[in-house]
């Protein structure tokens, strides 16, 4: 079974609580998504909120993959540039697949429909994402077309005496 992909979908309270239980899940599985586990739905329900309220004023869109049951099974957010001499990219966030999917190949039909909706924006002619570093997420992003454009080294505190790099990928469209 595939994932089934949709670009702005309508947000219902079933789609914003499917969220919500997706990036609580992936969060507690170690998946590195802002969050650091243990982590509760109240505690990520405000970011959600956010990306909502951002969405709702155009300034972000988001791309859900649901399973053969409809339930979301995978997200990433796109974030417009407001700058005007940085227009021409989006970036790329909170890119999750379900734990309980994983290894399927449903990370790179993911990325694949992100390229694919990302083509479809006006004027956009790359993607750019941040990952963590430490847990490979570079290489797996670099096997899907991306390339690694910048590191700062121990930018992201995952604990104390636990730093890891924050590494910036690129992913040109045309």
């Amino acid at each position: 079974m595939s994932l089934t992909f949709a670009l702005d979908p309508a947000v219902t309270p079933a789609l914003r609580d499917g969220v919500l239980d997706l990036w609580t899940d992936v969060s507690n599985a170690g998946g590195a998504v802002g969050f650091v586990a243990p982590v509760s739905r109240d505690e990520i329900r405000p970011d959600l909120v956010r990306h909502l309220a951002a969405m709702a004023e155009g300034r972000h869109r988001l791309l859900v993959g649901q399973d053969a049951s409809g339930r979301v099974a995978a997200t990433a957010f796109f974030a417009f540039n407001s700058h005007r001499l940085q227009t021409h990219w989006v970036m790329l966030y909170t890119v999750m697949v379900h734990p309980r999917h994983q290894g399927k190949g449903y990370g790179r039909d993911l990325l694949a429909a992100a390229a694919d909706a990302a083509r479809g924006f006006d004027g956009i002619e790359a993607i750019r994402l941040g990952c963590r570093g430490g847990l490979g997420l570079e290489h797996f992003y670099g096997s899907c077309g991306y390339k690694e454009v910048g590191r700062v080294p121990g930018a992201i505190r995952v604990a104390p005496g636990d730093d890891r790099d924050d590494i910036t990928m690129l992913l040109p469209l045309v």
